[in-house]
């Protein structure tokens, strides 16, 4: 008998399986003693507290979380604030990682509540309103509009629920989770791909396509991480540069004269396509374009050779992580490194396979 029990107790501490009721065998305490220490409430002796820890750590007793949450019918409400995806792509595919994430842990009690708002900066506060107003367990967020984004968050961290941010990170010192790319290194790569096997004097053009409201950091962020790689890289003098900055209501006024003497484009948002079918059209030829995302536009020209390189930021990577992040924190409440970053894909016409939905 005496051997058996050796062999069960072995046997629990190989597969790290323990009961609250075997802990309060072994220790020769009440089960709500154990569950005290557990949890850390109520006042139990010094000496019960260690000798039922060395018990916990001998057998590797962990707390059933999900388990716990599923017995109570426990639901947890997530928040998502992000800009609308009918006409925005890059959006839309952002949605569906968020939808697979849902799909995937709703089993685990995990409800999200959305909150689109249009690409523009009323639309913006006015949801800002709703989100404020909503009671929620934590927030997965797109800051678009910096300015006004730092200030929802300052005035949301009141509400001490954890906040993961995707595709740009305005949060400093890391207070807030954060998933998707690093743009300044972004920007450095664009530098080095635009730099690639260049002999001759080049005049590269930054060429920033804006909508009617452009503040996100992430477009800054690029363009610095792009020019300091060429301040990183002094031998390349054979290197000058301008930029060009057109809003969406002048396109109609893109002209020849613009793209005079150009060699290299670096489009550093994902509409490279606007400047790459109006080299097409216009029979411009040996320019070099770079640009991000996987929009179908963009695809088209890369496919034809007009775009050089574009930099994919696996939009839906982040939306179903960003998702995930929360889940871990809240769900199986653990410890979860607070910055994610997306790594930088560099797609060119040979390697782009469009990925099976």
């Amino acid at each position: 008998m005496i051997l058996q029990r050796s062999f069960y107790y072995f046997n629990l501490k190989r597969i790290n399986i323990i009961t609250i009721k075997k802990i309060a065998e072994l220790a020769n305490v009440s089960p709500g003693t154990i569950d005290r220490i557990i949890h850390k409430r109520g006042q139990v002796a010094q000496e019960t507290v260690d000798k039922v820890n060395a018990i916990i750590e001998e057998f590797g007793y962990k707390r059933n979380i999900l388990a716990s949450n599923l017995a109570l019918n426990k639901k947890f409400h997530f928040a998502v604030f992000l800009p609308k995806s009918e006409t925005l792509e890059y959006w839309q595919s952002q949605t569906d990682g968020i939808e697979k994430a849902a799909l995937e842990f709703g089993k685990f009690g995990i409800v999200l509540d959305y909150f689109f708002y249009d690409y523009n900066l009323a639309s913006f506060k006015e949801s800002v309103k709703k989100v404020m107003e909503f009671d929620c367990d934590g927030l997965l967020f797109a800051p678009i509009f910096y300015e006004d984004s730092v200030r929802f968050l300052k005035d949301y961290e009141s509400k001490n629920i954890p906040i993961v941010m995707i595709d740009s990170n305005i949060s400093e010192e890391n207070e807030h989770a954060y998933v998707g790319q690093n743009a300044f290194q972004s920007g450095y790569l664009a530098g080095r791909l635009i730099s690639f096997a260049v002999k001759n004097e080049r005049h590269v053009l930054i060429f920033k396509i804006t909508r009617e409201i452009e503040s996100t950091s992430v477009y800054q962020q690029r363009i610095k991480g792009f020019y300091s790689y060429f301040k990183d890289h002094d031998e390349l003098t054979n290197f000058n540069f301008s930029e060009f900055t057109l809003k969406d209501s002048g396109i109609d006024q893109l002209n020849l004269e613009i793209f005079s003497g150009v060699n290299s484009i670096f489009v550093p948002n994902s509409r490279a396509y606007i400047v790459a079918e109006f080299l097409e059209k216009n029979n411009i030829k040996g320019v070099r374009i770079i640009g991000f995302d996987l929009l179908k536009e963009n695809i088209e020209y890369l496919n034809k050779g007009v775009i050089d390189f574009l930099i994919n930021q696996r939009p839906e990577d982040q939306g179903y992580m960003g998702i995930n992040y929360l889940y871990k924190k809240l769900v199986l409440q653990e410890d979860t490194e607070r910055t994610h970053y997306i790594p930088l894909e560099i797609i060119l016409k040979e390697n782009y396979f469009p990925a099976k939905k």
